[in-house]
């Protein structure tokens, strides 16, 4: 497949073009776009994690592992395989973003999601300090690493780590080790030594065309409407920031690029979310899909008990607006529409490679919002 021209203010084709990147997780939603996007670019990137979860699954649909350099289908949890990989492929650049990433998955399986979460961290980063040949690393966690006080104002990068279930708490635990790696080996004192920089990103509630996650709004929402059954949901009135997996990735692709062009100025913790406005209910979010989506679809609230989950939470991303240049293209309304573009090509079996590309191209292509 030929390099596309991506052109962007804050990313710039040019300087991915043949760079090594060794990306965890890109087997996964956000992984896949990910790749994908950076294949057009024209870096070389090595991908490194567990075989997909779902079928369908986005990884296959786009044909990513055909787009790899190196393909490694392994555990962040087995240390001496990560070794082997990032030894093996010699990365420029690092993006992690394997995760056990389900709050509800986390109630059922919290070992497993401290396991790849916290040491799963601690490995990715362990492995990096011997590859001389990193100069950048990101590290994705998540809104929810927050000590989450259901508070209006939106948390900036400075608020307390906590989190009242396995997922949120593992992901605070996650930025703690980040910052404890930072300051104890890629420190901004000793930069001239080592000249690798190490940042986290963290992004609201991710939405986009093929995802299959169970327990996420709007995959279990598409699988209820296109089975003409009511969508059931849980808590109607959480209030969440909602983007689409496009947002954050740009603002990671420009983190990296600033870390590598600029070094340990931009390492610390960075907030990718959407703007105040789209801060919005579940119930908010489905009633615009369903208007989108149209023949008949609806919703009905759950009766049955559920684990505790957040009601309120907004992210302050003045500092990745201040400081990178970084600012959300996609209302929320745009972002469903992208979403319901993209399964109706796949009911259509259109090539969806060719069409997530010309999304991303669309969204490169867009003017920031107000």
């Amino acid at each position: 497949m030929e390099n596309l021209a991506l052109k962007s203010a804050s990313v710039t084709p040019s300087f991915w073009q043949g760079k090594h990147v060794f990306l965890t997780g890109d087997t996964g939603f956000k992984g896949s776009w990910m790749a994908l996007w950076l294949n057009a670019m024209g870096a070389k990137v090595s991908g490194y994690a567990l075989a997909p979860n779902t079928e369908p699954n986005l990884f296959d649909v786009l044909d990513i592992k055909n787009l790899l350099h190196y393909s490694y289908i392994a555990d962040i949890r087995d240390f001496h395989s990560l070794q082997v990989a990032m030894n093996e492929s010699k990365p420029d650049i690092l993006i992690h973003m394997a995760a056990q990433p389900l709050v509800r998955y986390s109630y059922r399986h919290p070992v497993e999601t401290y396991a790849t979460n916290v040491m799963g961290t601690v490995h990715v980063l362990e492995a990096a300090r011997q590859i001389t040949s990193l100069r950048a690393t990101v590290v994705v966690t998540t809104d929810k690493c927050y000590e989450n006080q259901e508070r209006d104002k939106g948390y900036s990068e400075t608020d307390p780590m906590g989190g009242y279930d396995p997922y949120s708490s593992s992901k605070g635990c996650a930025e703690l080790v980040t910052a404890a790696y930072r300051q104890s080996f890629f420190s901004i004192n000793n930069d001239s030594t080592h000249q690798h920089a190490v940042a986290s990103a963290r992004a609201g509630n991710v939405i986009g065309g093929g995802d299959w996650s169970e327990d996420r709004l709007i995959p279990d929402a598409i699988k209820a409407f296109e089975a003409h059954k009511p969508l059931m949901i849980r808590n109607p009135l959480a209030t969440r920031p909602w983007q689409h997996v496009l947002e954050p990735l740009f603002g990671y692709l420009a983190l990296a690029e600033a870390l590598h062009r600029e070094g340990a100025s931009y390492a610390s913790a960075w907030n990718f979310g959407p703007l105040d406005k789209d801060t919005r209910s579940v119930q908010e979010v489905i009633n615009i899909l369903i208007t989108q989506w149209g023949n008949g679809a609806s919703w009905q609230k759950e009766g049955t008990d559920q684990p505790h989950e957040a009601g309120l939470l907004k992210l302050d991303c003045s500092k990745a607006n201040q400081e990178l240049g970084w600012h959300p293209k996609w209302s929320l309304e745009t972002a469903i529409l992208k979403i319901v573009e993209w399964q109706t090509a796949f009911q259509k079996k259109k090539n969806m490679q060719d069409f997530t590309l010309a999304q991303i191209q669309q969204y490169i292509a867009t003017k920031t919002l107000d």
